[in-house]
Formats: C-alpha cells, sequence, structure tokens
C-alpha cells in the first residue's frame, strides 16, 4: 500500500545514489548538511596503517563515515559523545586547528555506532570507550572549514538544554541556507519564467530535508541543500492533480502535492518555515490548474474535493469503503509521509481463532460503533472508574489509536530501517513485535495501554509487510522461536488469503452497514465534546487540533519537549463532521472489493440468470439513458405562449402535452399532429404549474390568483377550483387521492378528496389534512416516491424536509444565499437536490440533514431533473447543463432556449425531455445513443 509504495521509490533513488546512506541513519530532528570524499585511516601511523575509501557526511548532532566497500560498517559517532575535534597531531595545543597542510580531521570520541555491514539491515553495534579516529579529506583545503563547522555543532550539541541545543542547530541551518539559493541552471528550460523562491523541508516519514523550493511557470522543483538523494527533485504542473495544505508538526506549515487522482502517497510533501510561504506556493499552484480547467483541460485536474462530496460517491456504492477511507484520511491531514498522522484503518474482523470465516454471520465482526478501547467491557470499566477520579484535563486512554510506534509496529518487515531510527538503532523485544494477528488481536482487547487501529495495508494487495521476505534478524522469543512470518488466523490459508479475506469484509453489507458508525469516532462529531464522553472515546488533550498552541509557548525546552511528545505519542485526525455521518445505501448493491469501486455495482436481482423483469429492462433503459445525457439533442420547437413556459405535463401515451405560462392560459398541444388544440383561460393571472391525475381525464393548474383549478379535458371545461391559499399558489403536486400546494403565504397544504377519477357532475369536498407553515413564502415542493416526505424550498433559501406521517419538520436547511427554484428527492429518496437563484446545486442526505455536495456554477439554475447520480438544469442563460455530482464537475453544457429555462419534463423510460422557457418556447428533445 501507500508505505510500501513510498518505501520502493526511496529505494530507487537510493539506487539512483548508488549510497547505503540514508536520512534514517540521522536521529530524530537531526539535519544531513554536507558530505566530503575522504579516507578513514586506520591504525595511523602503524605499520598496519589502512587507508578506507568512503564519504563523510556532516550532520547536525553526528559524524558519519560510510564506505564505499559494502563489507565494511558505517560508521556513526554521536557527536554529544565527542571529546575533541580537530586537525590530526595538534599535541598539547589550545587551539583546535593549525594552518598546516594536513587533510586529516581528528575525531576522540567515547562512543561509536557500527551499521548496515556487509550491507545486511540490522541493529546497531556499539562501541563503548575512549578512541580516536582519523578522517583525511581529499581537498585538504576544506578541512579547516569541516573543523569549525563540527566545533560549532558539537557546542551545540554539547548545551544543557534541549531547547538550546534546537535554537542552535536551527540557526546554523538557516544560516546555510540564507547563503545559498535555488540553482537556476536547473531549470528545465531557459525560457522558464521565475514565480516564486524560499526556504523550505522535504518531508519524508520521520526525516526532513532542508533546501530550497522554486515554482515556475511550468514546474515546482525543491533543490536540497546537501543534494541527497539527488540534486533536484521536479514536478511538471502539468502532471498535479491534487494539492492540499496540511499540518505539520501541530502547525499550518506543510504542503503535499499530487500527481495521481486517488493514491494516498504523494510525490512531494514539504514543510515551509512561513506559513505565508506554503500559501503563497499553493496559490500560484491552485492558480494554474484553475486556469488549465478554463482552458478545457479539467479533466486532468481533480478540484480539491470535500469530505462531502466523497461522502455522496460512497454512499450511493461509486466508492468502496477502502477508497472512501483513504479520501477521508487524506482529508484529514493523514499522509503517508508523516507517521504520526499515518492513515488509519479499522479492525472490522473480531474472530481470529475460527477454522472458517463466514462474512454473512455477524458474530464475526467487531462492533464498529465503539473505539478499541471500549470492546472490552471489564476493561472500560477500569478505564472509567481511573476517569472519574482524574483531574482536569481528563482523558479515557494513556495512549493513542494511531502512532509512529504501532504504524512501525505493523510495518518492521518491509520498513525495518524507520524502526531502527525510530528506536535508537534497536529492534523492539521479540515477544512485543507484531508476531501474531490473533496475539495482536487479543492484546488490544485486553491490554491495559493498548487501543490501536489497523492501517491501510491490511486491506491492500502487498503481503510484504506480513512476511520476512528480507530474512531480518528480529530476536528470539522467550518459548525459543525465531520471529519470522506474521503468524496468520486458521481461517487464512496464506498471507494473500489474509488480505484477501480482509478486503472482502472491509466491503462486506455489515461494515458497509456500521462503517458511518466508525467514522464518527474518528473523524466525526464523537470526536470531541460531550458526544465523545459518552461514547467513550476521549484521549489525551495534546493529541487534538488546537490541544496547544506551540507559539504561546516561551520556554523552549518546554516548547521542543512538548512537540516531541505530541509526534511520538500520535495525532487525532482533522474533524471533517460535525453532525452524525448518514448510513450508506446498502440494499440494492452486492458487496465489491476496491479494484472494481470505480464502476457502480451491479443490482441484486431475484430474476434466474438468462431472465431479466420488465423492471430490470426499465431500470436498464434509464440507467442508459442517464449515461448518455450529455448526448442530448433538440428535436423540435413551438412557440405557443404569449409569457414564460411555468409547467410541463404530457399524457401517458405522450400524444398530448399541457403547458402553463404567466400569460395566464394552460394549454393542450398535440405532438403527433404538432398543432395547438386548445387554449384555456382561468383568469387574468399568471399559473405557476401544472399537473396530469392518473387517467388522463383531469389537469390540475396553480395560479397567482391563490386558486388551484381543475379542467376536464373530456369535457373541455373548468371542472372545480380550490380557493385555498392567501397569496399566489407556487407549485402543486399530487399522490395517492392527495393534493400538495405551495403559496407565497409561507405555507404548504395537504388536502384530501382529490380522488384520480373526478366527475363534472358535482363539485368536490376538499379537506385540509395538514399544514406545514413556514417563516416566508415557499417556491417549490416535492414529494418523495412512497409519499412520506415532503421537501419544500423558500425565497430565502431555505430547503427544509418534512416527514408528512406527523406534519413535522426533520430537517431545516439555509443553504441557498437566495430563492430556492426547484427541489427533488433521489429515486431512492436518501437525498435531496436543490437548485438556487445563487447558481447552485446542493445535496442534502436526508437522514442527516447533513449538506453533503455543493456545486456552483455562474448563473441561477431554475429547474432540474436528476437520476441520484447526474443532474440535467435549465439555466438563467437557456442552456441545459449536465452536472457529474459523483465527479463533481458540469460536464456538459448544450444550448436551447434563447432565455430562462424554466420548466423541464422527462418521461418514466429517460428517453424523452420537453423544456420550457422564458422566450414562450416548448422544446422537445431527444437521446442519441
Amino acid at each position: 500500500m501507500a508505505f510500501i509504495r513510498k518505501k520502493r521509490r526511496e529505494q530507487q533513488l537510493q539506487l539512483y545514489s548508488k549510497e547505503r546512506f540514508s536520512l534514517l541513519l540521522l536521529n530524530l530532528e537531526e539535519y544531513y548538511f554536507e558530505q566530503h570524499t575522504a579516507n578513514h585511516i586506520q591504525n595511523k601511523g602503524d605499520q598496519n596503517e589502512r587507508k578506507i575509501r568512503g564519504s563523510l557526511k556532516i550532520c547536525s548532532k553526528s559524524v558519519i563515515f560510510e564506505p564505499d566497500a559494502i563489507s565494511q560498517p558505517i560508521i556513526k559517532i554521536p557527536l554529544r559523545d565527542c571529546i575533541k575535534i580537530g586537525k590530526h597531531g595538534e599535541n598539547g595545543s589550545n587551539r583546535h586547528f593549525a594552518k598546516a597542510k594536513s587533510g586529516e580531521i581528528s575525531l576522540i570520541f567515547s562512543q561509536v555506532y557500527f551499521i548496515k555491514e556487509h550491507n545486511i539491515v540490522a541493529p546497531y553495534k556499539i562501541e563503548r570507550g575512549k578512541m580516536e579516529y582519523v578522517f583525511e579529506l581529499d581537498v585538504s583545503g576544506k578541512v579547516e572549514d569541516v573543523v569549525e563547522t563540527l566545533l560549532q555543532l558539537h557546542r551545540a550539541s554539547r548545551l544543557d538544554k534541549l531547547g538550546d541545543q534546537t535554537a542552535m542547530i536551527t540557526a546554523i541551518l538557516q544560516s546555510r541556507l540564507a547563503r545559498t539559493s535555488f540553482d537556476k541552471n536547473r531549470f528545465q528550460s531557459v525560457s522558464e519564467k521565475l514565480h516564486m523562491e524560499c526556504k523550505a523541508e522535504m518531508v519524508t516519514p520521520l526525516v526532513t530535508n532542508p533546501g530550497h523550493v522554486c515554482i515556475t511557470d511550468t514546474n515546482l522543483y525543491f533543490q536540497p541543500l546537501n543534494g541527497y538523494p539527488k540534486p533536484v527533485v521536479q514536478i511538471t504542473l502539468q502532471d498535479v492533480r491534487r494539492i492540499y495544505k496540511r499540518r505539520h508538526g501541530l502547525m499550518p506549515l506543510g504542503l503535499e502535492v499530487f500527481c495521481t487522482e486517488d493514491d494516498l502517497c504523494s510525490d512531494i510533501y514539504l514543510k515551509f518555515y512561513e506559513p505565508q510561504d506554503r500559501d503563497d506556493l499553493y496559490f500560484y499552484i491552485a492558480t494554474y490548474l484553475d486556469y488549465n480547467k478554463k482552458l478545457n483541460f479539467h479533466e486532468h485536474h481533480a478540484a480539491e474535493r470535500t469530505a462531502e462530496s466523497y461522502m455522496l460517491q460512497w454512499q450511493r456504492g461509486h466508492l468502496s469503503n477502502y477508497q472512501y477511507l483513504l479520501h477521508l484520511n487524506n482529508l484529514a491531514d493523514r499522509s503517508c509521509n508523516d507517521l504520526s498522522q499515518y492513515p488509519v484503518f479499522p479492525w472490522v474482523i473480531g474472530d481470529y481463532c475460527s477454522a472458517e470465516l463466514d462474512l454473512s454471520n455477524p458474530g464475526i465482526f467487531r462492533d464498529l460503533s465503539r473505539p478499541v478501547g471500549a470492546l472490552n467491557k471489564e476493561r472500560l470499566e477500569r478505564l472509567l472508574t481511573r476517569y472519574q477520579e482524574m483531574p482536569e484535563p481528563k482523558f479515557m486512554y494513556g495512549s493513542h489509536y494511531s502512532s509512529p510506534g504501532y504504524v512501525l509496529f505493523y510495518l518492521v518487515r518491509i520498513a525495518p530501517e524507520y524502526m531502527l531510527c525510530l528506536q535508537n538503532g534497536r529492534f523492539d523485544n521479540a515477544d512485543r513485535m507484531f508476531n501474531s494477528i490473533a496475539e495482536t488481536w487479543k492484546n488490544c482487547l485486553d491490554g491495559a495501554t493498548d487501543f490501536k487501529e489497523l492501517i491501510p495495508e491490511f486491506y491492500g494487495d502487498d503481503v510484504s509487510f506480513l512476511v520476512n521476505s528480507l530474512k531480518l534478524d528480529l530476536g528470539k522469543r522467550q518459548g525459543g522461536q525465531m520471529v519470522d512470518d506474521v503468524e496468520l488466523p486458521p481461517w487464512a490459508r496464506s498471507p494473500e488469503d489474509f488480505l484477501q479475506k480482509s478486503k472482502d469484509a472491509l466491503e462486506s453489507n455489515y461494515v458497509s452497514e456500521h462503517l458511518h458508525e466508525w467514522i464518527d469516532l474518528i473523524f466525526g462529531y464523537k470526536q470531541k465534546g460531550s458526544d465523545a464522553v459518552g461514547a467513550h472515546n476521549v484521549f489525551h488533550p495534546l493529541t487534538y487540533e488546537g490541544g496547544v498552541d506551540l507559539n504561546s509557548i516561551e520556554d523552549p525546552d518546554e516548547k521542543v519537549a512538548m512537540l516531541t511528545q505530541i509526534l511520538e505519542f500520535g495525532q487525532t485526525p482533522k474533524q471533517l463532521f460535525v453532525t452524525p455521518h448518514p448510513r450508506r445505501i446498502t440494499p440494492k448493491f452486492k458487496n465489491f472489493s476496491q479494484t472494481c469501486s470505480h464502476n457502480a455495482p451491479m443490482a441484486d436481482s431475484p430474476v434466474s440468470p438468462g431472465e431479466e423483469s420488465f423492471e430490470d429492462l426499465t431500470e436498464e433503459s434509464k440507467s442508459l439513458a442517464w449515461n448518455n445525457i450529455t448526448k442530448l439533442q433538440l428535436h423540435e420547437q413551438y412557440k405557443i405562449h404569449k409569457e414564460a413556459v411555468t409547467g410541463i405535463a404530457v399524457s401517458c401515451n405522450g400524444s398530448s402535452v399541457f403547458t402553463t405560462s404567466q400569460d395566464s392560459t394552460l394549454k393542450m398541444f398535440s405532438k403527433e399532429s404538432k398543432m395547438l388544440q386548445r387554449s384555456i383561460s382561468f383568469s387574468n393571472m399568471a399559473l405557476s404549474s401544472c399537473l396530469l391525475l392518473p387517467g388522463d381525464a383531469t389537469v390540475i393548474s396553480s395560479s397567482w390568483d391563490n386558486n388551484v383549478y381543475f379542467y376536464s379535458i373530456a369535457f373541455a371545461r373548468r371542472q372545480d377550483t380550490l380557493m385555498g391559499h392567501d397569496d399566489a399558489v407556487s407549485k402543486i403536486c399530487w399522490r395517492d387521492n392527495r393534493l400538495y400546494s405551495a403559496s407565497w403565504d409561507s405555507t404548504v397544504k395537504v388536502w384530501s378528496g382529490v380522488a384520480a377519477e373526478m366527475t363534472c357532475t358535482r363539485r368536490q369536498r376538499f379537506d385540509m389534512l395538514a399544514e406545514l407553515e413556514h417563516d416566508v413564502s415557499v417556491d417549490t415542493i416535492s414529494l418523495n416516491a412512497a409519499s412520506t416526505l415532503l421537501v419544500s424550498g423558500t425565497k430565502e433559501g431555505t430547503v427544509t424536509i418534512w416527514d408528512l406521517t406527523t406534519a413535522t419538520v426533520l430537517h431545516q436547511i439555509p443553504c441557498h444565499s437566495g430563492t430556492v427554484c426547484d427541489t427533488a428527492f433521489s429515486p431512492d429518496s436518501r437525498h435531496v437536490l436543490s437548485a438556487g437563484e445563487d447558481g447552485c446545486l446542493n445535496v442534502i442526505d436526508v437522514q442527516t440533514g447533513m449538506l453533503i455536495s455543493s456545486m456552483t456554477s455562474d448563473e441561477p439554475q431554475r429547474c432540474f431533473i436528476w437520476d441520484g447520480n447526474s443532474v440535467l438544469s435549465g439555466s438563467q442563460s437557456g442552456e441545459l447543463l449536465v452536472w457529474d455530482l459523483l465527479g463533481g464537475k458540469i460536464s456538459e453544457r448544450i444550448q436551447g432556449h434563447t432565455g430562462a429555462v424554466t420548466c423541464i419534463w422527462m418521461n418514466e423510460q429517460c428517453s424523452s425531455i420537453i423544456t420550457g422557457g422564458e422566450d414562450r418556447q416548448i422544446m422537445f428533445w431527444k437521446l442519441q445513443y
């Protein structure tokens, strides 16, 4: 997965540089400054004197010598353990170096590390006792500068206070950066225009590398101060797909750049010294991407998505659980470059003992509504007792569910050098290693301080982290057995089988139905506050974003200690949701793995193989139509009104089209003869909408004169009038012998007694069943398929979802900055879409009332139709816009009316579309397959 790909990428860079050395040989928070070709002189002045060729690396806390011969170990001498540094042969002198021509540097020290002998990754060997090493530089003229640098760094390393050490090393680093600049000869083209240059550090797991960032009109460059692992890292701006601002060390200093759409592993992660530099660079790259979108290159560059837009894709089955979790981790500042904020994934399986794994049995799954620390009731009771007795600030768990130590606990077999770096050259005790899946799970359930979750690798394709393919010596357990491959549960036949079954479990129906509960804990509203307390999900305050203000800490020692504690302890993800996360829409969908996650899953069908039901064919035709909605073509158009068209209704056989208009008329148009057959006027006021009752015998029209009119087609006369409002009736709906009317008098009313087969012999008795009161005028309403819910949109931009069974408000969402022009439920009733005068299309989750997606155009959208994934909207300019909600973009603009598109109708098979506009025309559209 992410870390494994990152590791391999670094290995490729090491092949490029032909070095065994890596930044992981440095201590945490240490910098690599410069290197010099040199000889290590062994047994100096002795007849057995021997010279070993290699490279001398000057680092902020150590001196490292890398021999060319891989049979020789890398030597690391901590500067704090040095007794004397100078030119060789300076005996009895108070001066540390003399102006002689000798190119030899002498280090007298008390401790040295030997690393990677024969290029074998293993715990560092340590030799203690007073000793002297002599190094001969190829360029003798550099000796004085090198010794001066070493003495300066040595003074820093011997300071009593850690804060003072850090401050002095930082000053040395900044001085070096100030004396250098980006080498413009590294530009790919002489015609490149420089936009910005600043100092920064390239971030990789556990270590950072200082240098200079440069951005031109075509490329982003990073030039390491030390030229490692290569002279320049270059990223072509045309290849950039995503950019994210990041927290690094709890400060807003990070920027991560991706040249892929979905990969969690970025192409470069930069940490800046000033937030303004980070923001300026972000602005330049974002401006470049926006400019290319305007040049119709938008398909090459993904807009920065929101958690809500990914939620919509996940809910509707267009993202797997795996992919959705990757996106949430990414948005919550989790990065494979930062082990203190590594992506976190849940334990989903709770059975690691059975011989078979039955994913249809809910009992084999972990309870996703509880954090790991609350899964064991007895342990939780002990923790709660301690919590209640604890002074403020209180916390339930003394360790986190994700930290650098936990990440490397899982990955030690693929990333041993990272573990050695984190633990000062040692592996963990053999009995505490990642030896067994079952043991690890049991310890997470029972251990007093073990509450860790999993990492993405458990649901990926690469088994490397489970197998000791590097033949590492990871120690011997108390029972005498060597630590080797990870012991798998009985139900896994092989590492590959274990990963496949883990992936199947993650994508199972049970997890799909409950994953939102875990998201609430990790990324959502149960992460903080009283909801976190109620969910037993309270960690140490320092792990939360905003838990400490480092800038307010004046004592440098305290600041360094605090930062070190936070980074090593782990950090809680940035909170993405503050209301309950909606459930996934699962009933119609089969399980699917991430290998096919870009395609919508097929619907389960009760029909036998080889058979198709009428419903299947209808759904197939709808899907085909919406997949080709961008190929809509104008077929015919007719100007039949004197003012804007406001409503369209069509008979079941499609032969008769009824329209209303602001010219106060209801018209009946024959599609077959292409002639106007009737024109009816009920008053001199505008009509606002119309609909046909089942059976095609009666047309209902709403009017600005406060009335609703019933017109008999067979008898060609007004049948009845409903005088039910105190202001204009803006929209009407009918379902199951009930009429729903919206009005500018700030109400929506529900009427009974509106039968489909109305007679002309007597007037109907209309009984008002409910009155849904609003604060301002209501401009649009819509019903869900089951007629249990109604959504309304008001003049002031509020969308309200009503429960019709109780006539009460479920959710009220102020999501537009002007009139809501149109609203509609998705076919499955899980979402509401609203279009507004502000040009926005907003998607709202019906269950939670959360605004989960918002897309904007540069003009009002007056009306629309949608299938839950795609939208065809009518705009103020007369264009029809095709919106890809899941992709977050407008995928097509279709020329239509010469004025605003005011109403739109689509038949049940989604094969025919009619629009009406302010240009007084009705237009007939067809799909071209």
